[in-house]
């Protein structure tokens, strides 16, 4: 009887192992299930991670970087970014950029939005940031998600579209001005050409010197009005629409004529020297006449800007040894601090007091000027110094002449 008590027991045994075994392995398979779930839970997240087309991080209240998304990862190949700080990565600095809507965001608890430039892989790019608190308790410190929308394109596309604009109104104001302005000209050095025919026809019926002081005005009264019809002529040319094609341009030109627009303003201003050196052997470019134009006029009124009323600006030309020829716009004046060198060309980024601009000159100049094959940049500034701005043009060959 006690050995089949023992045997009784013994299958009770196993069959209660048997019954724990069976147990362990529909936990198990409820287990693979369930790690198959959050599998494909993790996979859809991933997928709709990666759909975001715009910068995506996560980062902790020092701003270190603890998650990215893809879209980093193709601005930023072949670079960990987990565990340092933004900033590095995107100013190269070691200090925390000054717009940065993060701290803001965790301060106030709420969501945040910035504007920002930074010079990614050579160029700058404008981003539209929005920064947004994670806050949980079981989390050591709190997080902070930032989105960062590339808006370079659209920026350069709305510039554009508002300097098309302008011109458009200028262009019109233009040819109605002339025809207001040619009118009255024409009739004054007609009146003029015919006084000087009679006096040719009474040489004998007033004085030597009445005759001689009534050319020497009549002359004058030409010499006038031909400037002034050349003066609307220059600014005809400057406003009218983009040409389709670029034809031959001479620098020096295009120099003088800028120069004639701003005649007015410089002669109010007495204590500003202008030094002007057109290099006599300079050759020509192709281009459109009317856009260098205007990068000229701006970079020559954004020196008088600087330069207020009293100062220097030289406005040079030189057949450079790189297949270029050069213009250069130099001034006494404010400088540029150092911070905002890299962003001179941005759209809509200004320094000037409200009322005075809207940003758009110098990144309508860099347009035009990349347009042409060229270059524009800034070869030195220092605050309190003044700036010189240098443009470089291809120089056209003899093959493109002929």
């Amino acid at each position: 009887m006690e050995l089949l008590t023992t045997l009784e027991d013994l299958v009770g045994i196993e069959h209660s192992k048997l019954n724990f075994f069976q147990e362990l392995q529909q936990s198990i398979k409820q287990l693979r299930a369930t790690n198959r779930e959050s599998e494909n839970q993790r996979r859809e997240i991933a997928a709709i991670l990666d759909g975001i087309t715009d910068v995506m991080m996560v980062l902790s209240e020092d701003l270190r970087i603890i998650s990215v998304n893809r879209v980093f990862e193709d601005i930023f190949p072949g670079i960990n970014p987990i565990g340092k700080t933004c900033y590095s990565i995107f100013r190269h600095t070691g200090k925390p950029c000054p717009e940065c809507p993060a701290f803001r965001s965790l301060n106030t608890n709420s969501v945040c939005r910035e504007t920002a430039i930074f010079r990614i892989s050579g160029r700058n790019r404008q981003f539209d940031m929005v920064a947004s608190p994670l806050k949980n308790p079981e989390w050591k410190e709190h997080r902070v998600l930032i989105f960062k929308r590339d808006v370079t394109l659209e920026k350069e596309y709305q510039a554009k579209f508002y300097q098309a604009e302008k011109m458009a109104t200028i262009g019109v104001l233009a040819a109605g001005v002339a025809h207001e302005i040619n009118n009255p000209l024409a009739a004054v050095s007609g009146f003029a050409e015919g006084i000087q025919r009679r006096l040719a026809k009474l040489p004998d019926t007033i004085s030597t010197e009445l005759s001689d002081d009534l050319i020497e005005y009549t002359d004058t009264i030409l010499k006038e009005c031909n400037r002034c019809q050349e003066i609307v002529q220059t600014l005809l040319t400057f406003s009218r629409p983009i040409s389709a094609e670029f034809t031959h341009v001479g620098l020096n030109n295009v120099v003088r004529d800028t120069l004639k627009l701003l005649h007015h303003q410089l002669r109010k201003r007495n204590a500003v020297n202008l030094k002007v050196g057109l290099d006599p052997e300079l050759p020509l470019i192709q281009g459109d006449e009317a856009q260098l134009k205007q990068v000229t006029l701006n970079l020559l009124t954004n020196a008088l800007d600087a330069v207020g009323e009293e100062g220097t600006i030289s406005v040079r030309t030189a057949c450079r040894k790189d297949g270029y020829v050069g213009l250069s716009v130099c001034d006494t004046g404010c400088g540029i601090p150092q911070e905002n060198l890299d962003m001179l060309f941005e759209p809509f980024f200004t320094t000037k007091p409200v009322g005075k601009g809207i940003g758009i000159g110098l990144s309508t100049c860099f347009n035009i000027v990349r347009d042409h094959g060229g270059e524009i940049f800034v070869q030195h500034s220092e605050p309190g110094e003044g700036s010189n701005f240098t443009v470089k043009l291809p120089i056209q060959t003899e093959d493109e002449r002929a």
